[in-house]
């Protein structure tokens, strides 16, 4: 888990504008961690955590875009049903506010990264920190099975 920041880019609701800007990041060579979009009826948000910050900063800022920066908290779990309830719910039981979320979505058996803005970053690393901690995941040891050669399963 770890503190990232966070560009929300505000784009006409118009055809085009979305590609341009995804044009862009794709010409300046800019990996995307997760990305989100949300509408209105005059513009777009687009939530974007980028894979190089500084990066992102000059690709916006040549766009004529309005934009904004926040920290979020990003947090890698295993792509499997009730991993990101866990972490809400621990939160939740801390009282820490989600004021939004999103996830990536992960390759089946793989990692997903999960974004929250929540109202105190450090205290919700230390929370989900010490969960973590206290329960270490279980790692169920891999049976292997040899087989000679020519043998048929």
């Amino acid at each position: 888990m770890y503190i990232e920041k966070q560009f929300s880019v505000f784009m006409v609701n118009k055809p085009g504008v979305f590609a341009q800007i995804l044009s862009a990041f794709a010409k300046a060579k800019l990996n995307i961690t997760a990305l989100t979009v949300m509408d209105s009826v005059e513009h777009g948000v687009m939530r974007i955590v980028p894979g190089n910050a500084k990066k992102m900063r000059d690709v916006l800022s040549g766009t004529n875009m309005q934009f904004s920066e926040t920290d979020v908290l990003c947090v890698i779990l295993p792509n499997k049903s009730g991993a990101f309830a866990t972490v809400t719910e621990k939160l939740a039981t801390s009282h820490i506010n989600i004021a939004y979320a999103y996830c990536t979505s992960g390759a089946k058996g793989g990692k997903t990264t999960a974004v929250l803005k929540v109202a105190d970053v450090k205290k919700a690393i230390k929370v989900l920190k010490n969960h973590v901690d206290a329960n270490p995941a279980k790692k169920k040891a891999a049976k292997t099975t040899r087989r000679s050669p020519g043998t048929k399963r």
